[in-house]
């Protein structure tokens, strides 16, 4: 679920920040930069791991930062297909599928044709709209707030526009939106919920289902 990805940029130190120590000053522009962004095709960066390398600094002319190229390793979230994950419904939608957490990711989608053989869209015993897995006359609910499991399918991936570039060549998605536009998602994990022991985690934790067999 978490890689190890080595990347390369030049990193400009304020005259400010100088009175720091130069590798924890590196390490605090680094994570201002790429924390909780997504590096496209490569994951979401969840934070500074170590220095490679870095160059001498030089002081740019006029600003009197301190430019320094440096060779470094973040921390990057990025679930392999196959992967049996946790996470947590947020809500559902009858046409897209079951939404759900991680906490620091949501964007998680189980579509409805890779659920439960015999699961449709219904009303719950709390008389809420819900996904309804109907097997052996029992009716089992992908309530909203169910801590539940997921196997990964597939990654959907959106080059965000505008975007900047690394030296190192990856390109970093960038927040800015224009007012009123539909916000993108630049990396959607899909997944599934169609064998024993997936889906709400609450189904599984005394018996076994009866005669339940795999949607797969």
């Amino acid at each position: 679920m978490y890689l190890l990805v080595a990347l390369a940029d030049l990193v400009e130190i304020p005259p400010q920040d100088l009175e720091k120590p130069p590798a924890r000053a590196i390490e605090d522009l680094i994570n201002a930069k790429f924390a909780d962004k997504v590096i496209f095709e490569v994951g979401l960066c969840v934070g500074f791991h170590s220095i490679i390398k870095c160059s001498e600094g030089k002081i740019a002319s006029g600003s009197g930062h301190v430019a320094v190229n440096v060779d470094f390793r973040l921390i990057v979230y990025r679930p392999f297909k196959g992967e049996i994950v946790h996470g947590t419904i947020t809500h559902s939608n009858p046409r897209a599928g079951v939404y759900l957490s991680q906490d620091f990711f949501e964007d998680i989608v189980v579509p409805p044709e890779t659920l439960f053989d015999g699961t449709a869209w219904g009303v719950d015993d709390q008389g809420v709209e819900a996904f309804i897995w109907n097997t052996n006359d029992n009716e089992y609910f992908f309530d909203r707030a169910e801590s539940c499991l997921f196997r990964v399918e597939e990654e959907q991936w959106v080059d965000m526009s505008p975007q900047t570039k690394s030296p190192g060549g990856q390109f970093i998605a960038e927040d800015a939106q224009t007012e009123g536009e539909k916000k993108k998602t630049p990396y959607l994990v899909r997944g599934s919920m169609m064998l024993s022991g997936l889906g709400p985690t609450l189904w599984w934790s005394g018996e076994q289902i009866e005669g339940e067999e795999d949607g797969g």
